[in-house]
């Protein structure tokens, strides 16, 4: 069996890491696996570029100024949405003529059009399509936030200025999705439980196979060191109880750094003993920008593209927090778990799938930075943190390494060639 999987880049953003780890996963189960990508990073031969980074940025640049009138020429939510009206064509690569089963990803800003993905269709090859967020079952958003036109018709989109046009760019482009989509048949995987619930009442996912895997993690790498030593390395202080936040931009609104800077002062107000007891290490692009901002000692590391340091930094720490507003299966989640690091998130997505209550971690309230608070305190000051890593390891391996998600997909790729070839 030889698959294809297709990515907008090759390792930036959760989506690049995770097609990444399935492409190398379905490699050692046997399957014959390639990456095609707009934005080649590596010398990784199983990673084919597309080539043509100029046409690329042509691409790129086409849709955001295709957008900027509906925004009344706002740079507000121009990379919340994507239109998906230029993009490669495909089909007439080597690597998709070769290959028996095509598997998508994040394909936005210029790596596949609505056209493209026609051509896709039409070729007749068995097409899966892993969604890392909402955009394949709405009309231009890739986060809802609480928006349920997608059940009927997106429309009066509340991303677009005034949100009362009943014809607006999302009413567009979901007539334009839903031509290229019905009488398809798309083999739809959710990286959650809570978005194949989403997608299902998606109308434009009408008729199509919908399920749901997570996101595979390689354990041989995220794995538990000795903390003593992780924190010599990158310069941490070895009498603090460390507070770890990962974001590839701190400052994404969505992310929730708001919410953690709120817990912070929460837990030096209630606590005041955390105040010296406690800093935050900020991990991500920009984290400079919020160190002023957090009540506690802060430890910004900038960005760091090495996998050996990014283990380093979540050995290091005693609890990871992500406060994010909307969240699909996050893979720092799981990697901090597969640490052995308690993880504190809000009850939003797919983070209740990861994180088990008072189990192996904190489920905090919804928005809420007093609940945050308190699962912060509770796993640094109350919880059995030897038990809570023992039990987060356990469930990495159990449900989310790179062995049991390839064979839950080869399984999907199985049923995708018999309905080619049987209609069953």
């Amino acid at each position: 069996m030889r698959v294809l999987i297709i990515n907008t880049s090759e390792r930036t953003g959760g989506a690049a890491l995770a097609a990444n780890r399935l492409k190398d996963a379905l490699n050692n189960t046997g399957v014959k696996a390639k990456m095609l990508v707009r934005d080649k990073e590596t010398d990784d031969i199983t990673v084919v570029g597309m080539g043509d980074s100029l046409l690329a940025q042509r691409h790129f640049l086409w849709e955001r100024m295709s957008i900027l009138p509906s925004l009344h020429f706002s740079r507000k939510h121009l990379f919340d949405i994507d239109i998906a009206n230029a993009g490669f064509d495909i089909t007439r690569t080597r690597e998709f003529r070769e290959a028996d089963i095509i598997h998508l990803h994040w394909v936005n800003q210029g790596m596949l059009s609505l056209s493209g993905l026609k051509k896709v269709l039409a070729s007749g090859k068995p097409v899966v399509w892993t969604m890392h967020d909402a955009w394949p079952f709405t009309a231009i958003c890739h986060l809802t936030m609480g928006c349920k036109g997608y059940k009927s018709q997106c429309r009066q989109c509340k991303y677009l200025p005034g949100g009362g046009d009943v014809n607006d760019l999302a009413a567009k482009v979901w007539w334009r999705k839903k031509a290229v989509l019905e009488h398809q048949n798309i083999f739809f995987v959710a990286c959650s439980r809570w978005l194949e619930s989403e997608a299902r009442q998606s109308a434009l996912l009408v008729g199509h196979n919908v399920t749901s895997i997570p996101n595979p993690i390689d354990t041989r790498v995220f794995h538990s060191k000795d903390k003593v030593a992780a924190r010599q390395a990158l310069g941490l202080p070895q009498d603090k109880k460390l507070i770890l936040f990962v974001s590839q931009r701190v400052t994404n609104t969505y992310k929730g750094m708001d919410y953690l800077v709120e817990a912070c002062r929460l837990l030096v107000e209630g606590h005041p003993e955390m105040g010296e007891q406690c800093a935050v290490v900020v991990l991500g692009g920009h984290a400079e920008e919020v160190e002023g901002m957090l009540p506690l000692k802060a430890y910004p590391l900038g960005y760091v593209s090495d996998e050996q340091r990014v283990v380093d930094v979540y050995n290091a720490a005693d609890v990871f927090v992500l406060p994010s507003l909307s969240e699909n299966l996050p893979n720092t989640i799981m990697e901090a778990m597969a640490c052995g690091v308690p993880c504190v998130g809000f009850k939003v997505g797919g983070i209740p799938e990861e994180i088990d209550h008072l189990k192996t971690g904190y489920v905090a309230e919804y928005r809420s930075g007093r609940s945050l608070m308190e699962g912060i305190h509770w796993v640094l000051c109350q919880a059995d943190r030897q038990a809570l890593a023992q039990a987060s390891v356990r469930k990495v391996a159990a449900n989310f390494s790179q062995d049991s998600v390839a064979l839950r997909y080869i399984e999907v790729y199985n049923h995708a060639l018999a309905f080619k070839h049987y209609g069953i």
